[in-house]
Formats: structure tokens, C-alpha cells, sequence
């Protein structure tokens, strides 16, 4: 394995992940919510009184960010090698994933582990080993 120096950012990295963890500590302590993505964006699509709004200010959030960063750096540029159709299945898998696993990668591995919740980790060990087993196989096998 090789690391590529040139893209390494180790300091960046750590600033955001710290940034995420002292953003999801403060909304559990705020709110006494998750901030598992599936689930708030889950509740706008089967709404409930005075639930709304905090879920349409998250979301609005997480769209405004890469705009706002934006306007002070250059944003990466993205390249995706799949069609339509791929990324259409690909979305829906991810869907009834979170879905079937009551809840996503953020709610799981980010939130549950740090509650030390064992369903969390057991999620977190099943999405990470199907990853891996996922990308050795494309990489490795099909390739």
C-alpha cells in the first residue's frame, strides 16, 4: 500500500472529525436527538407537528455548506465513473439499507458508537465489512 503524500491531510482530517463530533455532541445536548441523517430527513417525509422545522434547518444546512465553502476555496472537483442507472440502484441499496438497519452510517457509526451502543456497532462492523469485501471485489476480482 502506498499513501499519496500529495492528497494526504492528516491535519484536515482531524479538524473534521472533530468538527462532526463536537457538532453531534451539541445536538444530542441541545435537542436529546440523533443526528443520523436518514432519520431526519425520514421525519419531513412523515411529518409531526413543531418536527419540522428543525429537520428543514439540518438539511438546508448540509446543502448551504459546500456553497458557503465555496465562496473561500476552490471545492474539489468529483469524478464518478457510473451511469444513471448504477447510482440509481446504488442510492436505493443505501436507502433500504439505512432503512432495514434503523439507521444510517452517520446515526451508527457516529452517533450510536460514541453512545456505545452494541446494535451501533454491530451496524458499523456490517456496513464497514460489506465496504471492503464490496471494493476488493470490484478492485480485485471483476477488474
Amino acid at each position: 500500500m502506498m499513501i499519496d503524500w500529495a492528497h494526504f491531510t492528516p491535519w484536515g482530517s482531524f479538524a473534521g472529525g472533530l468538527l462532526i463530533g463536537v457538532a453531534v455532541a451539541a445536538f444530542v445536548l441541545i435537542h436529546g436527538r440523533i443526528a443520523g441523517i436518514s432519520g431526519i430527513l425520514g421525519g419531513l417525509l412523515r411529518p409531526a407537528g413543531q418536527d419540522v422545522g428543525w429537520r428543514i434547518a439540518f438539511i438546508a444546512g448540509l446543502l448551504a455548506a459546500p456553497a458557503l465553502y465555496a465562496l473561500f476555496t476552490r471545492l474539489p472537483s468529483a469524478t464518478i465513473e457510473a451511469g444513471f442507472p448504477v447510482i440509481a440502484v446504488a442510492g436505493l441499496l443505501v436507502g433500504l439499507g439505512a432503512r432495514y438497519g434503523a439507521g444510517c452510517t452517520s446515526g451508527h457509526g457516529v452517533c450510536g458508537l460514541a453512545r456505545l451502543s452494541p446494535r451501533s456497532l454491530a451496524a458499523t462492523l456490517a456496513f464497514m465489512t460489506a465496504g471492503f469485501v464490496t471494493v476488493f471485489v470490484v478492485r480485485h476480482v471483476i477488474a
